[in-house]
């Protein structure tokens, strides 16, 4: 997440295509590290996501985020959990498995504790998301 997004001439690639970043490749002994999805095609697409909540002031729970693809495939994803505040910002890389390209929606969700007051509510003021590739929201 650090070089997040990618750099303005693309994301480095590995194998084949390594040749077209020849900056990257002046290091010698590099260690690189990918994440990949437990599925074939085993990709993922690297996306920085940040929630403002609104509701109640304070409470104990998580926030996660539903991917749907045009396919009907679901896949959900944990941003945040703990002590949630409706005046925070909560910000979380997640290596997503449904591409960019074909995602139909994105459903937000809040699952309170079980210690949670049955009244409180608990909703997004707003979600942004910036896919890794492109910085596009």
């Amino acid at each position: 997440g650090y070089c997040f997004p990618c750099p303005q001439e693309g994301c480095p690639m590995m194998g084949h295509y390594a040749d077209r970043f020849p900056a990257k490749l002046e290091t010698v002994n590099q260690k690189y590290f990918l994440n990949t999805a437990a599925d074939p095609p085993f990709a993922t697409w690297r996306r920085k996501v940040f929630i403002k909540l609104s509701g109640v002031k304070k409470m104990r729970g998580d926030i996660n985020l539903v991917f749907h693809d045009t396919e009907g495939n679901t896949k959900e994803y944990e941003v945040a959990s703990g002590v949630l505040s409706q005046d925070q910002v909560y910000t979380n890389f997640l290596d997503v498995e449904i591409n960019p390209k074909n995602t139909k929606k994105i459903e937000f969700l809040w699952n309170k504790t079980i210690f949670t007051l049955l009244w409180a509510r608990l909703g997004a003021e707003t979600v942004n998301i910036i896919h890794g590739e492109d910085g596009h929201r």
